[in-house]
């Protein structure tokens, strides 16, 4: 297998999911498409990549609603890379991404956790160079 294509995100919404990850991340929308049961097949990823991608499910039953914003336990989940720390988490600040600590610089790298519109943790994490 030469790489992971989708990670399924269960949302509350469609409309509030897209808006989120394409305005507030800057994600692109790489298909939207009605499946013709009341639900879709909404796929965004980071702009100008072709790795993986999230899957947004809108959670249809009450098992699928509770698990919005927990879907890790509280852990961070997801890993967010970018070659602009800085740039980016003043970016992500200015469209209202609420950001759980100030940037920390660690052997890693630059990091900053913050939350999705749900609660899902991310890291935005800027690799150190080797």
């Amino acid at each position: 297998m030469p790489h992971i294509a989708l990670v399924t995100l269960v949302v509350r919404d469609y409309s509030e999911a897209v808006s989120f990850y394409t305005d507030a991340l800057g994600f692109e929308l790489v298909e939207d498409t009605d499946r013709g049961d009341g639900s879709r097949w909404v796929v965004v990823r980071p702009r100008g990549t072709e790795g993986a991608g999230l899957l947004l499910a809108r959670a249809k039953d009450e098992a699928q609603r509770a698990s919005v914003g927990a879907q890790t336990g509280g852990r961070v989940g997801f890993f967010l890379h970018t070659e602009d720390f800085a740039g980016d988490h003043a970016r992500m600040l200015a469209a209202g991404v609420r950001f759980l600590e100030e940037p920390r610089h660690e052997a890693y790298g630059s990091v900053a956790v913050f939350e999705d519109l749900y609660g899902n943790r991310w890291d935005l994490l800027q690799p150190a160079r080797p």
